[in-house]
This record gives structure tokens, sequence and C-alpha cells, in this order.
């Protein structure tokens, strides 16, 4: 896996084909593979970002060193992830970018968000989901009511096989106060498309959620 960084301070809608985009980066040509989702959403980026990349190298998965320079703590960070990626190399990643950003203090913004880009398959176009408020957790909850998203893109409630309208549908019923004990995990073997469109249907759920699992 290679991250980079660039900074843009404009915004122009990009168009993609075949929902691959394409960019130059100190020479060398990289395709981020984003994830495709089938969902109407309007949200846009800001019009202050830097974006940062996860490309999938041939071989295997590697990283390569964020360029520094080029790295803006003060604005908003939109991640284009390679949908390809397993959630074991890309979430211990994500989190050092967090922490990094979050325990800023010179250059510190706090109305600073962080995004995850995709593909809008109907629009055709970018659109972003925020995630700045999530904590990451690389481990299983020990005291929580827990909601599991397997490799297979399977979903466990308490260890019983659900459908995703039979979930929705169960935590409609839950009270309040056992509705903040729900805890999301993923399977770290999950690949990052697959994660991104089970985000957009967490958000839809309207559900206060900042600590996420995975292991």
């Amino acid at each position: 896996m290679l991250l980079y960084i660039i900074k843009s301070v404009k915004i122009h809608e990009i168009l993609f084909f075949n929902f691959i985009v394409c960019f130059a980066f100190l020479r060398k040509k990289r395709a981020c593979f984003l994830a495709k989702i089938k969902c109407d959403s309007r949200r846009r980026r800001s019009r202050s970002f830097a974006n940062l990349y996860f490309f999938r190298t041939k071989e295997k998965d590697t990283l390569a060193a964020v360029n520094k320079k080029n790295e803006i703590i003060s604005t908003n960070w939109i991640f284009n992830i390679d949908k390809r990626l397993p959630l074991r190399l890309v979430i211990p990643e994500v989190m050092k970018l967090q922490e990094k950003k979050r325990n800023e203090v010179v250059h510190k913004n706090e109305a600073a968000k962080n995004y995850y880009s995709y593909a809008d398959s109907i629009h055709k176009n970018m659109a972003f989901l925020p995630f700045t408020a999530v904590v990451y957790k690389l481990r299983r909850p020990k005291f929580s009511f827990l909601v599991s998203f397997t490799k297979n893109n399977e979903i466990f409630v308490e260890g019983t096989l659900r459908s995703r309208d039979e979930l929705k549908q169960f935590l409609m019923t839950l009270p309040k106060e056992k509705l903040k004990k729900v805890s999301f995990r993923f399977d770290a073997n999950m690949n990052y498309g697959t994660y991104i469109q089970n985000q957009i249907f967490i958000e839809s759920l309207k559900m206060d959620i900042r600590e996420e699992y995975i292991d």
C-alpha cells in the first residue's frame, strides 16, 4: 500500500471513467480504484482540503512515507483509498494520521474534518463520508452490544445472522440507553470497498457511534 498526500485549494468536479482515479506523483503514475457505491449522495467536499492517497501495489502492499512538506494539518483531509486494500493495512495508518492531527497544537483547526471518498455511481462523481469523530480500536470490545461485519459481508448481532433490514428494524426497537451500548466490529481482512459500503449503511441508521473495532 502506497500513501501520498498532495495539496489543493480549489474545487473542481472530478469525472471518472470506470470509477478508476489515476494520478501522477513524483513522475510515477499510480491508479487508485475507488469504491463504487449506488447511493444518492449530495455531500461535496469543502473548498480547503488536502488529498491523501492509499495505493495498492502489484507485487505486495507496502507503505511509503508521507510527504510532510505537503501535509496540511489545519485543513480538511480527504482519504482516497483503493477499495482492494484490507482493513488490517488501512486502519492502522488512518489511526496514525488521525492521532497526528488531533495532537497538533500550533496549527490546530477544530473545524477541519476528515472524509473518506468514494465513487457515487448515480451522479457519476466523487462523494465524501465524514469520519472525524470516529475512534478506531484494534481489538474486540469486551463490554457492549456487538454488531459484527464479517470478511464476507455477513452481519451478526450478538452471534445471530441478520440481514441489513433486520438489523435496521432491530436497532429501531432498542431503548436509547441500550442503543448507546451498541458497538460495530469489522473483520480486519475485509476489503476497504466493502467497509465503506457498510459505513454508508451505518450512517443511514443515524446512530451516534464514536468507536469502531477492527480485529
